[in-house]
């Protein structure tokens, strides 16, 4: 694997971290375990995936049942697609332990993923976040922004990083929902905001929904990588969505 050359300076940033930081190593061991996957595309969903012990330390919603699948037993077999990007994501993710604070290295973690993003013509940032401090003594929190450009809320900009999980819609009823061919959902909330189901999501989390009105109330909070959560009263899925209007 391409990836050898990574574990010396990596397991030294590991070795250096505070006991209370453990659980990032599990993220990242998990990481690494993803390594033989060949497709590019679940390699990704599967790192997202490895990310699952520190969303749950967080009190965050968990990863996608499926990315938590991939990472828990990779499949193997054939050739790894990408290995220098997936080189240069796993280096920067292992940088992401010199941030202090769960939270911000949990944020610098989905930003590492941002070249194989790219790469895979999948969304990213305007701009590129900056790097970690390099090194432990002048590591201080930070929010390191990542992902999509921010979308707007009712009060302004979306001007939350990752900790703010306060919701941005809460019990609106949902007006209207349709599904186009791959079976993906678009609702349409009373307040007239518009929201779809994000392409990533809807193969672990078809909708399978028989109405709408106002006693199916819709709450969507703010995840990391600014992409957002949605809940349907009555039902305990999670969905990724994004915002239309």
């Amino acid at each position: 694997m391409r990836l050898g050359w990574l574990l010396v300076p990596v397991f030294a940033v590991l070795a250096a971290a505070p006991v209370q930081a453990r659980v990032r190593d599990d993220a990242l061991s998990g990481a690494f375990r993803c390594a033989g996957i060949a497709d590019s595309r679940q390699w990704l969903d599967c790192y997202y995936g490895a990310a699952q012990p520190v969303r749950a330390a967080l009190g965050l919603p968990p990863a996608l049942s499926g990315q938590i699948r991939l990472a828990t037993a990779p499949p193997l077999g054939g050739q790894p697609r990408d290995e220098p990007v997936r080189d240069e994501v796993m280096a920067a993710a292992a940088n992401c332990n010199r941030v202090a604070g769960d939270r911000p290295w949990l944020d610098c973690y989905y930003a590492a993923a941002i070249p194989l993003r790219a790469e895979l013509g999948l969304s990213v940032p305007v701009q590129a976040p900056p790097k970690p401090a390099i090194t432990l003594a002048s590591a201080q929190p930070t929010n390191v922004p990542s992902g999509p450009p921010p979308m707007p809320r009712k009060t302004g900009l979306f001007d939350g990083l990752f900790s703010d999980t306060k919701p941005i819609v809460r019990n609106v009823p949902m007006q209207s929902f349709s599904l186009n061919k791959s079976g993906a959902f678009t609702v349409v909330l009373s307040d007239g905001e518009v929201w779809a189901q994000s392409a990533e999501d809807e193969v672990y989390h078809p909708a399978h929904w028989r109405h709408a009105g106002p006693d199916t109330l819709v709450t969507i909070l703010p995840d990391a990588m600014h992409t957002f959560t949605m809940t349907v009263s009555g039902e305990d899925r999670i969905y990724k969505v994004h915002r239309i209007r």
